[in-house]
């Protein structure tokens, strides 16, 4: 993992970021160099065409999720995605032939060189994997932890060899699989050097008492092996600090949690110019909204709830209303559920395309909220959550957000399971949150918008 403004990315994907623009770059250059009869005057038209088109790429990329960690797609959802992209990168392509003045034949050719670029994505992104690309991983540990360890390698990263699992000195009781186990006749360096190990995850049940090797992890780092805790595996890994290995000393001692003056400026200046944009282009489609609410199930439109905000101030969060005006009749509060009956029809068609939260942008505009942060809870629910699951209340710690880092790795929550789940999002976000990370986010979220993912 390579860390670039507070967040993790894979070096499979910058490599692959790297692939699409270098593609890129030379069906354009060949195309502006081939229609220009002075190479040296072509120069600033290929920049310009170039910028807009790779920024077109890489935005509907994230969106659509082609750059998101431990995806495991299908070649048909691979292709069907990458055909999505170039669907909506030709309204950007004929605007740039039309610039050029040679829409048709520009236009045409510089669309078939980005569909081959799809193609040519799709194919290497379930190629056989190269041994370059791929890390051996050894998880040190055998019980209930390096078992979490392991089964979360394998579902989350394709290019990872899990190597196996080496037993500690005061560990017993194997809760992972035989096949798993190392050799304990060998010392943990000579099993490293043998099985040419990139990274240690060290997930120890009992880590006291002289269970922890010291001089041997050491030795292993000192020979270019990367060592690391159960915490920060899974920050780098999954984009979560997972409950059951994180500890309130790894919280504090450790980097991230940083809210200065000036990243408090730029993300409300963000907040505000993106929330004006974003209200002027979407306000045709809240009236409409409006006015079939009112036909289907009569006034109010609009719904209003008291949620927790930032350091637990409570405000009012404001929806469209897409349940009946008697949902709640008898004033106890209940989780949203799949196919919940209080839901109009108008509700279940706004709850998909996550209309009803629009009018949460005059919030943002407000102060009240940011675009992106925490989902806001009720104060019935936070009170609930607080008393049983560990440091819910960190999330508290930033402005609440329309959307967030776990609505788009996580499905819709209705229990205190999955907020017990979802936290474990927010608490990565709020210990790496960057402007780089909300615009990356906010792209997801039109991805996940557009696949009609996570609503209730």
């Amino acid at each position: 993992m390579i860390k670039i403004f507070n967040h993790y990315f894979h070096k499979r994907t910058l490599l692959q970021i790297w692939f699409d623009l270098s593609l890129l770059m030379l069906a354009v250059l060949s195309m502006v160099l081939s229609n220009a009869g002075d190479p040296t005057s072509a120069y600033p038209s290929f920049l310009a065409t170039f910028f807009f088109l790779a920024t077109g790429l890489l935005l509907l990329s994230a969106a659509f999720g082609f750059y998101r960690r431990g995806s495991n797609r299908s070649i048909a959802q691979a292709a069907s995605r990458s055909l999505l992209v170039w669907l909506l990168m030709l309204p950007l392509i004929y605007s740039v032939a039309h610039r050029m003045q040679q829409p048709r034949t520009f236009g045409l050719t510089l669309a078939l060189m980005v569909l081959l670029l799809l193609v040519l994505r799709v194919y290497a992104m379930h190629a056989k994997k190269s041994a370059m690309l791929r890390q051996r991983v050894l998880v040190f540990g055998i019980g209930e932890r390096a078992k979490m360890v392991g089964a979360a390698l394998k579902h989350a990263d394709p290019y990872v060899d899990l190597v196996g699992y080496y037993a500690g000195p005061n560990e017993s009781d194997a809760r992972v699989t035989a096949w798993g186990l190392l050799s304990m006749t060998n010392s943990l360096t000579d099993i490293v050097m043998e099985e040419q190990v990139d990274v240690i995850v060290v997930a120890l049940s009992e880590r006291r008492g002289g269970a922890m090797p010291m001089r041997e992890l050491l030795d292993c780092k000192l020979q270019g092996v990367r060592v690391m805790d159960i915490a920060t595996h899974f920050e780098r890994t999954l984009g979560q600090i997972r409950l059951e290995s994180v500890s309130a000393g790894w919280l504090i001692f450790g980097d991230g949690f940083g809210s200065g003056w000036v990243r408090s400026i730029v993300k409300r200046a963000f907040d505000i110019v993106c929330s004006a944009v974003l209200l002027l282009l979407t306000l045709p489609v809240m009236l409409v909204t409006a006015i079939l609410i009112v036909l289907e199930s009569g006034f109010p439109v609009l719904y209003f709830q008291e949620r927790v905000g930032l350091n637990g101030r409570l405000f009012n969060v404001v929806k469209f209303r897409s349940m009946r005006s008697d949902a709640e009749k008898d004033g106890q509060p209940r989780w949203a559920s799949a196919k919940d009956d209080r839901v109009t029809k108008i509700g279940r068609v706004i709850r998909k395309l996550r209309i009803d939260e629009l009018p949460q942008l005059f919030s943002v505009l407000g102060g009240t909220m940011s675009l992106v942060g925490p989902r806001p809870e009720r104060p019935f629910f936070v009170d609930k959550l607080t008393e049983q699951i560990p440091y819910y209340a960190v999330r508290h710690s930033v402005k609440p957000g329309v959307t967030g880092w776990a609505q788009i790795r996580y499905q819709y929550g209705a229990s205190v399971e999955d907020s017990a789940e979802k936290l474990q999002y927010d608490l990565y976000y709020v210990k790496n949150h960057s402007l780089f990370l909300d615009i990356l986010i906010l792209f997801e979220t039109v991805g996940v918008v557009l696949m009609r993912k996570g609503a209730q």
